[in-house]
């Protein structure tokens, strides 16, 4: 299993990896639709735009508690694929998590699809707001430094549309993989999962605990934990 993806690794220069929450789990970052707590709605609902417009305070509550692991460190699969770029071989990772590990285990290329935690800005003047700030602010809901307007996180959230040049950019990266990698993700969240259908080539590899809809066209699946598997393929590159 390992050796068949290690020697799909090794032939190609064109590979394209493409993520979700699984990923990021094994950093310990749960998926946010897991939340426990004595919420009245849904995840969904409570990182929606119709909710960070009317109930902001609740909101930056959840979220701080829900998606914010600032002290996160990467995994071996963060660590695999920044060590397949600085190869030449990995050519873009995308990315479904908001939590920034792919840069921060060294990563150059992320398309990051939902935006990310650690980029924050003001509504009114635009105001770049740093992690730190966000966390550190003395009240519930974070004001700009410079115009005193309410900040936003730059996560896509729930009713709001993805950023369409990341959404382009990752489209054309998969378009010219030789290999596309698909993991910690069962391929659901639209239109994100939609991206495999941009894939041309017949090297589609699937690594995720549990069936994903895509299982039946991908050359090869791997049922287990990404960070292992990432890592052994990759150990004598």
């Amino acid at each position: 299993m390992y050796e068949e993806l290690k020697n799909i690794i090794k032939k190609s220069s064109n590979i394209v990896f493409f993520g979700g929450a699984g990923v990021s789990t094994e950093s310990n970052i749960p998926d946010f639709r897991s939340a426990k707590g004595l919420y009245a709605h849904s995840p969904e609902y409570l990182l929606s735009r119709t909710y960070f417009d009317n109930n902001t305070e609740e909101f930056y509550k959840f979220y701080k508690e829900n998606l914010i692991f600032k002290n996160a460190e990467p995994n071996d699969a963060h660590y695999a694929l920044a060590k397949l770029e600085k190869l030449g071989k990995l050519k873009a990772v995308i990315t479904q998590n908001i939590d920034g590990l792919h840069q921060k285990a060294g990563s150059k290329k992320v398309y990051e699809l939902h935006g990310s935690v650690i980029r924050n800005y003001c509504m009114s003047c635009n105001e770049y707001h740093d992690l730190d700030y966000i966390i550190g602010y003395h009240e519930a809901v974070p004001k700009c430094r410079k115009c005193g307007g309410v900040v936003k996180p730059d996560v896509t959230l729930y009713e709001e549309m993805l950023d369409m040049d990341v959404f382009s950019g990752a489209i054309d990266c998969i378009s010219k993989a030789d290999v596309l990698i698909v993991g910690g993700t069962s391929l659901v969240v639209y239109p994100a999962a939609s991206l495999v259908e941009y894939y041309k080539g017949n090297k589609l590899v699937l690594i995720n605990k549990g069936a994903t809809s895509y299982d039946s066209k991908a050359s090869l699946v791997i049922d287990a934990r990404i960070g292992e598997v990432l890592k052994e393929a990759t150990k004598e590159l």
